[in-house]
Order: C-alpha cells, then sequence, then structure tokens
C-alpha cells in the first residue's frame, strides 16, 4: 500500500483556484514512500508552491492507503455550486466512472 492525497486550494471567495494530486513514488520500504498523512503534507505542500493567487485556504478532498487510479471531477450543480468529487478505482477507467457516478449523486451534472 502507498498514500496518496488530493489537495484544493480556495481564494477568498470560496472558489477553487488549483487542485493537485500526490501519490507515493515507491511501494513501502521503497526510497519515496510516503503513508497517506505524508501524502497529503505532500499535496498541501505542492498545492502552495504551484499556487499562483495565493489561495485563501486548502484542504484535502481525499487520501488513501489504498493502491490504484484516482479521478478528479468537476461539476455544477442545479443552484450554480460547484462540487468537487474524487473516485477511485482499480483502473483508470473505473476511476473515471465512480468520479462521474459520485457528480451525478450530487446533481453536479452541468460543465
Amino acid at each position: 500500500m502507498a498514500g496518496d492525497a488530493v489537495a484544493i486550494g480556495y481564494n477568498a471567495d470560496g472558489v477553487w483556484t488549483s487542485v493537485t494530486y500526490h501519490s507515493s513514488g515507491a511501494p513501502k520500504g521503497g526510497r519515496d514512500y510516503k503513508t497517506e498523512a505524508e501524502a497529503r503534507e505532500e499535496a498541501m505542500r505542492d498545492l502552495r508552491r504551484r499556487d499562483l493567487v495565493k489561495g485563501a485556504r486548502i484542504e484535502i478532498l481525499s487520501s488513501s492507503d489504498a493502491t490504484g487510479y484516482v479521478a478528479v471531477g468537476r461539476g455544477t450543480d442545479k443552484s450554480g455550486k460547484d462540487q468537487n468529487v474524487v473516485g477511485r478505482g482499480k483502473t483508470q477507467r473505473e476511476a473515471d466512472e465512480s468520479a462521474m457516478a459520485e457528480l451525478k449523486k450530487l446533481g453536479a451534472t452541468k460543465n
């Protein structure tokens, strides 16, 4: 198992401005292995470094110690609010389908 995390940054108005993903680069015991907690820290550090607008807040959208694929999805619900989700799967296709299913559950199928 290897850690991974998705971090998202928001501006002062609560609008997301940036997103990043960090995945452990090695299996447990490897030189670049990261636990879930360490992956969360790396994702937040990476977002702070890359965020050109210097967002007002950063949060972890999702993190895991499970090995697999990840997809980040964004859609707009009927009220006009953006919804951000993470899908996971054993293949990229499964992760993509999972993210789309999460957006559908939230009614965020626009954009």
